[in-house]
């Protein structure tokens, strides 16, 4: 094997792996196995690394590494650290032997790179797989809880639809972690799900009715809103597959309905909410009839009338802000009065607020 400087040692590639039957393997040997085997099993194996990255994108994306079940999970990560791998191989086109580094990364022999990057220990493994060694098969499911957040933080719960899940219906929708990263294809199921439903049809009925309509205070036509449901605490959440598609289940029966609060706003707003309420030293606070926040022309404004608005049709109450402690940025928000937490007094019990800025 021609060497290319420190290429091969800061890639790992003069460690070479061993073959499943013992014997050292060089690269170009690799390369000559994988290409003979390029219109099946390679192809195959491709395949089920895709449909792994697809299965597994969100929580890979959110480093909830804790619902990849193991060995699948150990060689995604590999896989992953086998990408920058390759682009650090980029960084080299200038090299003398750039003639040697294009045949190792032209065509089908791209993945004896990956390989190598594995490493010795999981490469007989992933090479066993290819040469139809070991069988490869869908990747399983975890039917075991797994425990989001921390003690006192807080996540959120999105609604945007149903599904039939165990002969009832529950909601389903997107859940925001504490630092304001997104989880879909999430299920609500347990109690307050039907309750759930309902809040979101209501808020979907009252943003048919007004969105578009002008905000007679500031002038500014009315924004959609949305609801969600906010945990404080460890949320339980279980893996589980419904018609081929993976979803993460909320138990949310095993939550203390004390840790349950259900509020509005802005959509796009949301996982701003849910970094404020982690972030130490935000408060909230309740705006005053005649606050001038109300008559700001922007979409602040808008979005503080428009919760004040939706609680005349529903079991709503608006004008409410959180206050950011960095700069006083206010974020308006309104609470839902069918689902009250004791745990979120701070978010309704609140001092009078009257900006004039």
């Amino acid at each position: 094997m021609q060497l290319v400087g420190g290429l091969e040692k800061s890639m790992g590639l003069y460690t070479f792996p061993f073959l499943p039957t013992g014997s050292p393997a060089s690269l170009d040997k690799i390369i000559i196995k994988i290409e003979g085997k390029k219109n099946n099993v390679f192809k195959r194996f491709i395949e089920k690394v895709k449909e792994g990255f697809e299965k597994y994108k969100n929580i890979i994306g959110n480093s909830l590494w804790v619902f990849v079940k193991p060995p699948i999970g150990y060689y995604l990560r590999e896989i992953l650290k086998a990408q920058k791998n390759l682009e650090m191989l980029e960084e080299y086109s200038g090299n003398s032997n750039k003639s040697y580094i294009d045949r190792i990364k032209s065509g089908m022999s791209k993945i004896a790179i990956y390989i190598l990057a594995v490493g010795a220990t999981a490469t007989s493994v992933v090479l066993g797989v290819i040469f139809g060694l070991h069988s490869i098969h869908s990747l399983p499911s975890s039917n075991h809880v797994e425990y989001l957040g921390s003690p006192n933080g807080y996540e959120a719960f999105v609604p945007n639809g149903q599904i039939e899940y165990h002969g009832h219906t529950d909601p389903t929708g997107t859940l925001v972690l504490p630092d304001g990263k997104t989880i879909e294809h999430v299920v609500w199921d347990g109690q307050y799900a039907n309750t759930i439903i309902q809040i979101h049809d209501q808020i979907v009925q009252l943003n048919n009715q007004f969105v578009g309509r002008t905000d007679p205070v500031n002038g500014q036509p009315y924004v959609p809103l949305q609801d969600f449901i906010v945990i404080k605490g460890p949320l339980p959440v279980q893996q589980v597959t419904i018609n081929g598609q993976t979803y993460y289940i909320i138990q949310a029966s095993s939550i203390n309905p004390q840790n349950i609060a259900a509020f509005d706003t802005y959509k796009a707003w949301i996982p701003s909410v849910v970094v404020a309420m982690n972030t130490p030293g935000t408060y909230a606070a309740a705006l005053p009839g005649n606050s001038p926040v109300f008559q700001w022309g922007n979409l602040t404004g808008t979005v503080a009338y428009q919760t004040m608005l939706y609680e005349h049709y529903g079991p709503f109450a608006g004008g409410y802000v959180l206050v950011l402690p960095t700069n006083g940025t206010i974020i308006p928000y309104g609470v839902n009065t069918y689902i009250e937490g004791s745990s979120f007094n701070k978010y309704i019990l609140t001092p009078v607020y009257n900006s004039s800025s």
